[in-house]
């Protein structure tokens, strides 16, 4: 009871900062805000804390209170004993698809919602500060403008705001173990997306900020004198044009037309980010960069989060690698008997031998319920990295040493959602196409592994699997024993494979499994590194080091103005019997270039007291780690790993060949076959799967029934994502 009123309580804390934080934006282009906002400026200029505390506590702190306190939230309710499944929610409705469509992909309603309101606002803000601008234009001292070319400019500067504004949010989608988009069930994976609309959104509008820039510095003919300014107050134009190159380059190495086939090079060119908030900062100034402070901030104490918590390295204790399939390799990574990660979650592997930089993410195979010490991924090795990595075992496997060398990786994770409801269903449709099943084989395993007294998940599963070649449905063979020993668990599964290049056979799911799972199994020395991954950190931990975080840095701000920004903490007094012209000297001592690296600076120094924390915490707990131990460590002697013979006679699953299926019948057909009234369809492969499944789902949100019989059968649709 007490736990469910502090969550209750933290749920209307969280809300009324994110009210806040939003009413805050409504209100900065507003007349009333700007001079209500100088006058607290000018109060708190003479304080302890100075104008730059104000900046930071009222427009960085409210999203890094709001992860604080959503990471104690997550931990309250990863903690809470399982329930039994939860009514259907009346707002359940609003996360099903409601448009489809190749371009813009699967949106439901609370997206559409959100992304409407974004874009509302951002045409308000543009309207609000647009308006009072031409209501009182003020020539550019420095440039001689015709009246068009002052008001086009003013055009131009507002569209930096516009850029500003998506900045600001630019990087809370891609934070991992801070995650604030977790608080509304949206992963890691799922979230890049609006990363994505983000990012183009801020290219966009700086693009036109700083073309239009350019253009009304050519027409006035001024160009060769603004172009190169790095002027020691307001605006520097030159760290602008730096910073908007940056962008354009990190924005083109990031379309799917690169990032699909030359993955190194928008990996790489990805790191300039750095460059680019650098340089913003410059050219913005401190105050505008306490706006966008936040994203920056938390995704910097992300980072380094995840790098400490890689650290330090383990090893793969064996790979599987299947001999008919092209390079398919299943590894095996140690992990700490207490690790507890939910089915879906994905961890981040880097190999030092092949790359001391390139992570890349996989979705694991297996379930924490059922392996104590041990955890699998499964790669399909086609180019780039995979590739290397295949070639190097299978090196090791044509060697002619006595022993398998170890193999040193890097892990970052698990990450996953923190809560289960999405398999809370009265039955399941599990849909899958080609390497789309990695997310699917965890799921089975976990619900084949749940004790019924206990947790109330669907019994009742089907999955459908889409291949090219039938040789794909090796990647079946990790839940072979779910397969034929259902009799044994409270799993009812079927399985529906669909071959759609291959014309028709006489062969079964269980004969393909059986004839395409023969594989080399090698075991690796674990000789330079016996240790297990232990996961991420608490919630609670990382909640406390980000709030010791922003503690610091707030310190240290203070620390390094009051040394080299002395006529900043003039008492009011004093201010008031000096002389104006002598006060507007003092302030043009100080080049805002200075106070900007102030920041920085302060940032630095918060991550460094951060990283030494961190570095105590994680030695300390490397003390009690437990050795991980490989059956056969160092055994260079490989065995084959083939048929598992079946215990039925009967066969009850389907094969198809030669054609796609069609979901309208499996979907009108699968509440007649189950029993089941609230049914959750899963999907998780191509785009054009998703869509096609999306589509159906959407119809019978509006009213479709597709054939059960008494009550109406309820569609909840969710989208995957897998990583191999």
């Amino acid at each position: 009871m007490a736990k469910a009123i502090l969550l209750a309580l933290l749920k209307v804390l969280m809300i009324i900062i994110f009210a806040g934080w939003i009413a805050l934006w409504l209100l900065k282009p507003t007349n009333l805000w700007t001079r209500k906002w100088k006058a607290a400026e000018d109060g708190a200029r003479h304080t302890v804390f100075g104008y730059y505390g104000l900046n930071f506590a009222v427009f960085t702190f409210p999203p890094i209170a709001l992860t604080i306190i959503g990471l104690v939230y997550l931990d309250l309710v990863t903690k809470e004993p399982p329930r039994s499944r939860p009514a259907r929610s009346a707002t359940v409705g609003f996360s099903n698809p409601v448009v489809v469509n190749s371009f813009v992909g699967i949106l439901s309603s609370l997206e559409i919602l959100a992304v409407s309101l974004f874009f509302l606002f951002l045409a308000w803000t543009y309207y609000a500060r647009i308006s009072n601008d031409f209501k009182k234009l003020m020539p550019v001292k420095s440039l001689k403008l015709d009246l068009w070319q002052i008001k086009y400019l003013r055009v131009a500067t507002r569209f930096g705001l516009l850029a500003e504004v998506c900045l600001a949010l630019l990087l809370l989608p891609v934070l991992r173990g801070l995650a604030i988009f977790q608080l509304i069930g949206i992963q890691f994976e799922a979230s890049v997306r609006y990363h994505i609309l983000l990012g183009t959104s801020m290219i966009f509008f700086s693009t036109i900020h700083g073309a239009s820039t350019l253009f009304i510095w050519g027409v006035s003919r001024h160009i060769q004198d603004e172009i190169w300014r790095w002027q020691k107050k307001g605006r520097i134009y030159l760290a602008g044009e730096i910073a908007l190159v940056t962008g354009l380059v990190i924005w083109i190495t990031s379309l799917p037309q690169i990032r699909r086939r030359r993955f190194e090079i928008f990996y790489y060119t990805h790191h300039l980010y750095i460059v680019f908030l650098i340089f913003f900062l410059f050219h913005a100034g401190d105050r505008h960069f306490y706006m966008v402070f936040s994203g920056v901030f938390l995704f910097g104490l992300d980072k380094l989060l995840r790098i400490l918590q890689s650290r330090p390295q383990s090893c793969i204790l064996s790979a599987r690698i299947y001999l008919i399939p092209s390079k398919a390799i299943e590894l095996t990574l140690p992990k700490d008997p207490g690790l507890k990660y939910t089915p879906t979650s994905v961890i981040y592997m880097k190999i030092p031998s092949i790359s001391k930089f390139q992570w890349h993410p996989f979705s694991i195979t297996s379930s924490s319920n059922i392996d104590d010490h041990t955890m699998s991924v499964v790669v399909k090795c086609n180019e780039g990295w995979t590739s290397s990595l295949y070639d190097m075992i299978q090196a090791e496997l044509d060697s002619d040493t006595g022993a398998m060398n170890c193999i040193p990786v890097s892990i970052e994770g698990p990450y996953g959602p923190s809560s289960l409801d999405f398999l809370r269903h009265d039955s399941l449709l599990l849909i899958a196409g080609g390497a789309g099943i990695t997310p699917f084989l965890s799921i089975i395993k976990e619900i084949a592994s749940i004790n019924s007294s206990r947790y109330r998940f669907a019994t009742q599963v089907q999955l459908i699997y889409v291949v090219k070649k039938s040789q794909d449905v090796c990647l079946l063979n990790s839940v072979s024993s779910q397969l034929l020993n259902q009799s044994s668990t409270q799993l009812s599964l079927t399985i529906k494979v669909y071959v759609t290049q291959e014309e028709s056979s006489n062969a079964t799911v269980i004969g393909l499994v059986n004839n395409f799972s023969l594989a080399r199994t090698v075991n690796f020395s674990t000789e330079c590194s016996n240790y297990a991954v232990h996961g991420l950190d608490s919630s609670i931990l990382m909640a406390a080091m980000v709030a010791l975080s922003s503690i610091k840095f707030l310190v240290s701000l203070i620390f390094f103005n009051r040394i080299f920004v002395p006529t900043e903490m003039k008492s009011p007094a004093s201010q008031k019997m000096a002389v104006p012209s002598e006060n507007k000297a003092s302030k043009e001592k100080t080049p805002s270039s200075v106070v900007d690296l102030l920041l920085l600076a302060s940032f630095i120094v918060a991550l460094a007291c951060n990283t030494f924390v961190a570095i105590i915490l994680r030695w300390k707990r490397l003390k009690k780690d437990i050795p991980a131990a490989s059956p056969k460590q160092g055994n260079k002697a490989t065995e084959l790993v083939g048929s598992v013979e079946a215990r039925s006679t009967v066969e009850e699953h389907e094969i198809h060949f030669g054609g796609r299926p069609d979901f309208q019948d499996i979907l009108s057909k699968f509440p007649n076959e189950t029993g089941g009234s609230d049914i959750g369809v899963l999907v998780c492969g191509p785009e054009s799967m998703k869509e096609s499944v999306a589509s159906l789902c959407q119809l019978k949100s509006q009213g479709l029934n597709i054939g059960a019989k008494g009550k109406k059968p309820y569609f909840i649709f969710h989208s995957l994502n897998f990583t191999l």
